[in-house]
């Protein structure tokens, strides 16, 4: 750990364990708790929530824990692989316990990047998630801005020469590669559409290059007050065209599509 990340450390997590379920029930109040964070969540649910389709179908969110989506869609069903007293069901993502064709939409937000085998959590989601449902997530994203902050200030491994998409043995939290959406996305895109051939890209978005780090995370103290975050969000705006150099993460929306129909998007 580095004496910058030492400083930034946020008092209450210094020391703590993440693959507790304390760690993440105290992560939950943090939310909570640093109004620019909270703000910052609210934001991304209603990104995530913009994309589900209408019709037939629950909704879903994967990795809820720490979170709360039910506060603004009260229906989904708040699913973790931790036994947390905040989460309606405790699941594995490589063996979803949903019958077939019987969601609308799937949603995760700093989720799929700690998948241990995401190939076999594509499939199982495209076995859930009805033909026009989506999988949609907000993940981590390698540009030259976020590349220096995710080695020097981020706990987790950010390693983009992996070969292949499975993590190495770890916990539930502390097994991590935040480089593994784009492994998958863009660096693998033709293995991707190959081996998974249920899905298409249906919208991807790259953002948020400053207001993430601002608001000081799950572990790490808040560097900006809640009254700021509209002035961080103007100036995110006026530098949406340098996203592909500044941004730290994306927006990444998976459509549930009959393999003949495969394809992307935009």
């Amino acid at each position: 750990m580095t004496a910058l990340r030492r400083l930034l450390e946020h008092p209450h997590m210094r020391g703590r364990d993440v693959d507790d379920p304390s760690t993440t029930e105290l992560r939950r109040n943090l939310i909570r708790a640093k109004p620019f964070l909270r703000h910052l969540y609210l934001e991304q649910y209603k990104r995530l929530l913009s994309r589900v389709p209408p019709g037939h179908g629950r909704i879903v969110e994967l990795g809820a824990g720490a979170g709360f989506l039910d506060e603004v869609q009260p229906d989904v069903i708040r699913t973790d692989i931790l036994d947390l007293s905040s989460i309606d069901l405790v699941c594995d993502a490589t063996e979803l316990p949903f019958g077939s064709d019987t969601l609308r939409a799937m949603l995760m937000f700093d989720v799929f990047h700690h998948i241990p085998d995401v190939s076999t959590f594509l499939k199982e989601a495209a076995r859930v998630i009805r033909p026009g449902g989506v999988l949609a997530m907000v993940e981590p994203w390698p540009t030259c801005w976020s590349r220096l902050v995710y080695n020097s200030l981020h706990h987790e491994p950010f390693d983009m020469t992996v070969a292949d998409w499975e993590l190495p043995p770890g916990g539930a939290l502390s097994g991590a590669n935040g480089a593994l959406p784009w492994i998958v996305f863009d660096r693998d895109r033709a293995r991707f559409f190959d081996e998974h051939p249920g899905w298409e890209i249906e919208h991807f978005h790259r953002f948020m290059p400053f207001r993430y780090l601002a608001s000081g995370g799950v572990s790490m103290r808040s560097l900006s007050p809640g009254f700021s975050f509209p002035l961080w969000s103007a100036l995110e705006v006026l530098l949406s065209p340098a996203m592909r150099w500044l941004a730290m993460f994306a927006f990444v929306v998976l459509k549930r599509v009959e393999p003949s129909d495969q394809g992307m998007t935009s």
